[in-house]
């Protein structure tokens, strides 16, 4: 394997890590508030359709990309009112939004008239015209963003008085609802923040990606996302660590039949998924999760 290569199976090592590390920094933030979110795979899936619909429409991919993260947006909206205001169980939630996303863009691309098969190319009017350095992002812009939404996730969790009640949330919610604070609305808030990250993770593999979509396009990306938090033991740098990691073995399993190394096929598929089973099974139980999560908060009961 020479150095070309290498760099090949680097570059889409990072560009198959992107939409998972926008999807991981929301799921992170989360799960610190106490909310196992199931969901997250319907909203990278809602925000990738939604992202290529707007996209279709408008001629504009950024547009796009701005609507699919609304779409998260809205199915986090939808899994903190039933879980919390409707009292039904997190888990049940979360399989039936991914169910639903998945029939309901299964079935509107198949009765859409927009082609989702030109998209456009995401990028900022005036960007290219920058000089060195305009060419090079006027592509890759949305990657960049976790340059940004990264150390915001971390001070957000680590360092503000937000982050401070939602960690307290999740790790005693009697007694933070004792101080006063509004533990369901706290994570309500959480769930908002994943849906605006995991939207626009699915959309920036639909418009920035790939440049169109296709029915369960994520493919189970919004689990690998779940299990690279328990990879990092709840901790973002070991989270976005577990997503270089799911990354490298999807970027291996399209390059290898390239480089002529003969391997089953439908074991490199399943390979990023068997990492991440594994990955689940070596540190579940050596992690120190939130002390509450997943459980629901109802008041008076301990």
């Amino acid at each position: 394997m020479g150095t070309e290569e290498i760099t090949t199976i680097l570059s889409s090592t990072l560009r198959l890590t992107a939409p998972l590390a926008f999807a991981a920094c929301g799921e992170y933030l989360a799960e610190r508030a106490g909310t196992q979110n199931i969901s997250v795979e319907g909203m990278m899936l809602g925000g990738a359709f939604g992202s290529v619909a707007v996209a279709s429409a408008t001629g504009s991919a950024t547009t796009g990309l701005l609507a699919g993260a609304i779409v998260g947006l809205v199915v986090g909206w939808l899994h903190g009112n039933l879980s919390h205001r409707v009292q039904i169980n997190t888990f049940v939630v979360g399989l039936v939004l991914n169910a639903l996303v998945l029939g309901l863009t299964s079935f509107l691309i198949a009765i859409s008239t927009f082609d989702a098969h030109q998209v456009g190319q995401v990028g900022i009017p005036g960007l290219k015209d920058v000089p060195i350095l305009g060419p090079f992002f006027e592509q890759r812009w949305p990657m960049y963003l976790l340059l940004l939404i990264v150390p915001l996730t971390w001070y957000l969790v680590e360092r503000s008085r937000w982050g401070l009640n939602l960690r307290a949330v999740a790790d005693n919610p009697q007694a933070a609802d004792v101080t006063g604070l509004k533990v369901n609305k706290l994570r309500r808030q959480a769930l908002l923040y994943c849906g605006l990250m995991s939207g626009l993770g699915g959309a920036y593999l639909a418009t920035g990606e790939v440049g169109t979509f296709n029915a369960n396009m994520t493919a189970g990306r919004g689990f690998i996302v779940i299990a690279a938090v328990i990879f990092g033991a709840w901790r973002l740098k070991g989270t976005l660590i577990g997503c270089l990691v799911f990354g490298f073995a999807d970027a291996l399993r399209l390059a290898l039949p390239a480089l002529g190394v003969q391997l089953n096929s439908q074991l490199l598929v399943a390979a990023p998924y068997l990492m991440a089973l594994l990955a689940m099974m070596l540190f579940a139980s050596k992690s120190r999760e939130p002390r509450a999560l997943g459980k629901p908060f109802v008041r008076g009961i301990t």
